[in-house]
């Protein structure tokens, strides 16, 4: 039986409403092509395209939709360093296989598996890193610098000037916006710093007029790499975390239990051939947007092809070359700001996993568990050779999950995403 979400959204309400949720989607989805260095024409197209495989893998049941992975951010900056974007995209397409091999785990051992591999002490922590790895990124770029600290590639003052009210503004309209203008925070963040940076001549539109209305986007075809492979594999841990969160989450809002029907193994593994194919284009890896679910919250859309039309948009517009060549003038100060509360906010998010799971923290397992994983991750631990080493959250992913299997448990596990649900469910009644 369809509920009054899907009732509702029919018709001419369904292009609407997917152009509502692209709309929703779009600042978070642009902001890690431009990051990392990617064309965000690509990111559009792959998103587009992953959030359909998605559908197709789940017969069309989940209103989702699916776009950049932040928890990549970090790894595909160091991977183009170290290897190039094209053994970067091959070990992309590798660690969307480690999603399916985790989705066939789950149809194997069901979901009590993850709960085993992936409790909150493991998940609490590692996102947590994701978000406090970045950091020096976000402000080198809101002080007019490279993410790297490499070059100045604006004057200090300048580029203060446009960061802070960047920052000023997303924060605003994140805690003072109503309705659907609270889950674009992003977006008028860009705005504002973008007009400011452009009035004071931070901008340059030349590339913009030299280029086409209409164009296809600069697709990258995937090399592979052993050394990017085994590196990059690890971070498919993280962006699997949310996607579970996710899962239930959009699950809790529609009041259907999506790990029943159409199984977590069939969302696993939507999500994980999405990223594969956005890899084999050039595109970052995709991910379930809780942007999304938040909008889908707040108006009800319900229809999983309202998700069908929003993936349509975004093929669309990543072939108007004009638009992806304006998304590229974006000011690094101007994502500088607005990514320090953007990655603060990842780091959050971790804790309060750790917060509403119950991680008792008093408990010594528990704090060699969280306590080693941070330092690891904010000390900038390596281990490896020059040629190939784990850092990161690539080295944090496999060092919390090991000492999570090898510690000894106090109490019996349970076998099932009871405490998952717990925390959602928690979350998202404070977010109403």
């Amino acid at each position: 039986m369809q509920n009054s979400g899907e009732t509702l959204y029919r018709g001419w309400r369904l292009p609407l409403a997917g152009l509502q949720m692209l709309f929703v989607a779009f600042g978070a989805l642009v902001l890690v092509p431009l990051i990392t260095g990617l064309d965000p024409s690509v990111a559009l197209f792959t998103a587009g395209i992953g959030t359909l495989i998605f559908q197709l893998s789940t017969k069309r049941s989940v209103p989702v939709f699916l776009a950049s992975s932040f928890a990549f951010i970090a790894p595909i900056m160091f991977s183009v360093q170290m290897w190039g974007q094209a053994a970067t995209m091959g070990a992309l397409f590798c660690a969307g296989l480690l999603y399916v091999l985790l989705a066939g785990m789950v149809a194997w051992r069901g979901p009590g598996f993850l709960h085993h591999l992936l409790p909150p002490v493991v998940t609490g922590s590692i996102i947590m890193i994701i978000g406090l790895g970045l950091a020096p990124v976000a402000v080198n770029m809101a002080m007019g610098k490279t993410g790297d600290a490499s070059a100045e590639l604006f004057a200090y003052a300048d580029a203060m000037l446009v960061s802070m009210p960047a920052l000023l503004t997303t924060l605003l309209v994140a805690t003072l916006a109503k309705g659907i203008f609270r889950l674009v925070p992003i977006l008028a963040g860009v705005a504002v710093g973008y007009a400011i940076a452009a009035f004071m001549g931070m901008v340059d539109l030349t590339a913009v007029d030299n280029s086409s209305w209409i164009q296809v986007p600069q697709f990258i075809m995937p090399e592979f790499h052993l050394a990017a492979i085994l590196f990059m594999l690890p971070v498919a841990i993280a962006p699997a975390i949310e996607h579970i969160g996710d899962v239930l989450a959009i699950g809790s809002v529609t009041g259907k239990n999506y790990v029943e029907k159409p199984g977590l193994h069939r969302t696993l593994l939507g999500d994980g051939l999405a990223t594969s194919a956005a890899s084999l284009f050039g595109g970052p890896p995709n991910t379930t947007y809780s942007e999304v679910t938040g909008a889908v919250m707040l108006t009800k859309a319900f229809n999983p092809v309202v998700m069908t039309w929003a993936a349509v948009f975004a093929i669309v517009l990543a072939f108007v070359a004009k638009f992806g060549v304006l998304l590229q003038t974006v000011p690094t100060p101007v994502m500088g700001g607005i990514l320090i509360l953007l990655f603060g906010s990842i780091a959050a998010v971790g804790m309060n996993i750790l917060i509403k799971g119950k991680v008792d923290m008093s408990t010594q397992r528990n704090m060699v568990i969280v306590a080693t994983t941070l330092v690891f991750g904010i000390g900038g631990m390596a281990v490896g050779s020059s040629e190939w080493h784990l850092q990161g959250v690539s080295l944090c992913a496999l060092l919390a999950i090991f000492l999570n299997l090898v510690l000894p448990h106090p109490q019996p596990e349970a076998d099932d995403l009871h405490e998952e649900q717990d925390i959602v469910e928690d979350i998202l009644d404070h977010s109403r």
